[in-house]
């Protein structure tokens, strides 16, 4: 038995980074998932420089990959570390869309966005205020 007293160890999800492959507990990496882009009126989206499709989608898909830091949306998810340089790999490899099994291109938008926020202390990924010096149910 692994734990205190004989009771047994608890199990841990282990999940692979599709940016290094690197296996690691659950915990330690961030849920990706895919989510249908919102609809944009008829006619020329603003602020996109390249036309309706903008800088990093095609269009064609209608989907677009998110965080999902508190594990919580439906839907098949892919890990990865909250590391840029994982993030990078995993998007020079177009490895989130293939772990998703996505077809076509996707918006990785909001991905290279939020990679390109993150501290070197990962904080941005708990989405829980660790990071702001309160409590987690402090009143203050």
């Amino acid at each position: 038995m692994g734990g205190p007293a004989g009771t047994p160890a608890p199990h841990t999800p282990v999940r692979t980074c599709v940016g290094c492959r690197g296996r690691d507990p659950q915990a330690e990496l961030v849920r990706l998932v895919a989510v249908p882009a919102p609809s944009e009126p008829t006619g020329v989206a603003a602020g996109h420089d390249g036309g309706p499709d903008g800088p990093r989608t095609s269009g064609r898909s209608g989907t677009r990959v998110v965080p999902d830091p508190m594990r919580r949306l439906p839907g098949r998810g892919a890990h990865l570390h909250p590391d840029p340089a994982c993030v990078e790999r995993a998007v020079q490899r177009r490895a989130i869309p293939r772990a998703l099994r996505l077809p076509g291109d996707v918006d990785l938008g909001e991905v290279i966005s939020w990679a390109e926020g993150l501290t070197t202390s990962g904080e941005q990924t708990r989405g829980t205020g660790h990071g702001s010096g309160t409590h987690a149910m402090s009143t203050r």
